[in-house]
């Protein structure tokens, strides 16, 4: 700061700066020690609020039991004792725990050479205020502490002095304890036996302390919980929570020091009143995780676990309904509260629900629709409840119907095609009377009819929710045989114009709207008063008879006469066309 060559002056105001910026450390340190104090106090505070929360949950239990004495109720009493039961196991494991650290702090006030000989309650100069009470921790006022940025006591308490990547004593006990509490609660919540039933569970916990982050953490442990016997439509989410809450990465990076300890990690070089503070945090955790555990508990019992402001009445039943089918309505009252709305989740989008309920938009297509998703809202202990639900949807064709009585006609050797539609009903049939054969094709049915005069088909609709069945239209059809075609040469019609064409076709023209093939059989052919025999021959090529066609004179008329048949009638039909040369 001062050299050889420094004037006295300059060597006056060196110092000067030295000792202004020791008075600044120290300044900065004192409001970090108050802060710490700050701390601490609000930490007890919040203490004691989760140990008063878990107390209520106990209570309720008891005010329920005590309420339950019809004789009527000796299960629900069994239940209630069985819960009360695990609770007193779960108060007493958290009271143990609680005391060690308490015991802790004592002993690094003690080492710090403060005075903690006796307790005086909201006295300002007297560092221990309460004694714990039950699972409720010791009171204490860092603001008494004299010894307050001390840190190698604390160092020497929990054991990290001479190793902080492996604590020995105090902070090694700390860490077995902590962790066996874990186990414990988690063990608490998760396995049990319903009274009443041979219906139990069962989870064991295995210890994850090495982790990337909360996300890994996350997924090992859901891991953990579903290859277990556990419940999980009730608990899964308490048993996830309560494992986050109350697990520390056991090996750290401090300061480019790898394999760092977490006792050693919060404990070294920590002044007195932060390590006091760090210990009622982990108090604050056992505290939270035990109301947690409680109120989980407390959810399996009560009935008075939701809260619930509006009642509402609420009827459902089937989307559709026919004319004299008969309808099934149920009709409920639905609570909800209004404060309270649930949190639903479709199609991987999550929205929190209005007036007690979620609504979900959606639009109709295909046959059927299948809605899924969950929903959940959270009890008077803050736990979530979640419940999957799921809803099917019929999708109904709009459809409406023209006929023409006079024209209900079937042909026979012929696929005729018929489209039914039970309106009102999410599946058709069709029969038809005996003689007459129906086949499926896609959304069509084809109709071939035998040898009678007459048919009758029959539409029915089916609601396959219901499993009920209804006969809607029987409606009676003609049987007729096919029309004949007509014969067209180059594809020009019987009466026109003679073409330059060596091909005949059979085929209906435009006033018949069949879909109908025919064969040519054979042919004969003639040409004005031409003195020899008609030419003839088979299918559909005429270049025999164009010799004799060309050598016509103008005016003459040339004549077709064929054989023809409908390969699915397997009747022959003889057809005539005349032409003018």
């Amino acid at each position: 700061m001062a050299g050889g060559k420094e004037t006295p002056r300059q060597k006056m105001i060196g110092m000067m700066y030295l000792v202004l910026t020791a008075l600044l450390a120290l300044n900065v340190s004192k409001s970090i020690l108050d802060a710490f104090v700050a701390i601490e106090e609000n930490m007890q505070k919040v203490n004691i609020v989760q140990a008063n929360r878990g107390d209520l949950f106990i209570k309720d239990v008891k005010a329920e039991l005590a309420s339950s004495n019809a004789a009527d109720q000796a299960l629900k009493r069994k239940k209630l004792n069985y819960v009360l039961k695990k609770m007193r196991a779960i108060d007493n494991e958290t009271a143990e725990i609680i005391k060690f650290i308490d015991g802790l702090k004592l002993e690094i006030l003690k080492e710090s050479g403060e005075n903690v000989s006796q307790f005086s309650f909201q006295n300002p100069k007297s560092i221990l205020w309460k004694k714990q009470e039950a699972v409720t921790p010791m009171r204490t006022w860092l603001a008494a502490v004299q010894a307050m940025d001390k840190y190698d006591e604390p160092m020497r308490v929990m054991g990290i002095s001479d190793d902080i990547k492996n604590p020995k004593g105090n902070g090694k006990e700390l860490w077995k304890r902590y962790n066996d509490f874990r186990t414990f609660i988690i063990n608490s919540a998760g396995t049990y036996q319903i009274p009443g039933s041979d219906k139990g569970f069962q989870i064991e916990v295995d210890p994850i302390n090495d982790y990337v982050d909360n996300d890994h953490l996350t997924r090992k442990v859901n891991k953990m919980i579903e290859a277990s016997k556990a419940n999980f439509r009730d608990d899964k989410q308490v048993l996830v929570d309560l494992y986050l809450m109350l697990t520390k990465k056991e090996r750290n990076v401090v300061h480019d020091q790898s394999g760092v300890h977490w006792i050693g990690m919060t404990f070294d070089h920590s002044p007195v009143v932060a390590a006091i503070a760090s210990l009622s945090s982990m108090q604050q955790e056992i505290l939270a995780a035990r109301a947690m555990a409680l109120g989980s508990y407390k959810s399996k019992v009560t009935v008075g676990d939701f809260s619930f402001n509006r009642i509402v009445g609420l009827a459902y039943g089937p989307a559709f309904a026919n004319a004299g089918e008969e309808v099934d309505v149920s009709v409920m009252m639905a609570a909800f509260d209004s404060d309270n709305n649930p949190t639903v989740t479709y199609n991987g989008n999550t929205f929190l629900g209005e007036n007690g309920q979620g609504k979900i938009k959606v639009k109709a297509s295909g046959s059927e629709m299948t809605l899924s998703g969950t929903i959940s809202i959270k009890n008077k202990s803050g736990i979530p409840k979640t419940e999957k639900w799921e809803h099917k949807i019929k999708i109904m064709k709009p459809a409406g119907a023209i006929s023409l009585p006079e024209f209900n006609v079937l042909y026979r050797g012929y696929d005729n095609k018929i489209s039914a539609v039970a309106s009102g009903f999410d599946q058709t049939q069709l029969s038809a009377t005996a003689g007459t054969t129906l086949t499926k094709q896609g959304d069509l049915w084809i109709a071939s009819p035998g040898s009678g005069r007459e048919t009758t088909l029959t539409v029915s609709g089916t609601n396959s929710v219901t499993g009920k069945s209804q006969v809607l239209l029987a409606q009676k059809f003609k049987v007729l045989s096919m029309p004949s075609p007509e014969l067209f040469w180059g594809g020009v019609a019987n009466g026109n114009k003679a073409p330059n064409a060596t091909h005949l076709m059979a085929k209906y023209g435009p006033g018949i709207p069949l879909n109908a093939e025919f064969q040519i059989v054979r042919w004969e052919c003639t040409v004005g008063s031409y003195p020899g025999p008609p030419i003839v021959g088979t299918g559909t090529d005429v270049s025999k008879a164009m010799s004799i066609i060309k050598s016509a004179k103008t005016g003459m008329t040339v004549t077709f006469n064929a054989t023809v048949i409908n390969p699915r009638e397997k009747v022959e039909r003889k057809i005539l066309s005349q032409y003018k040369i």
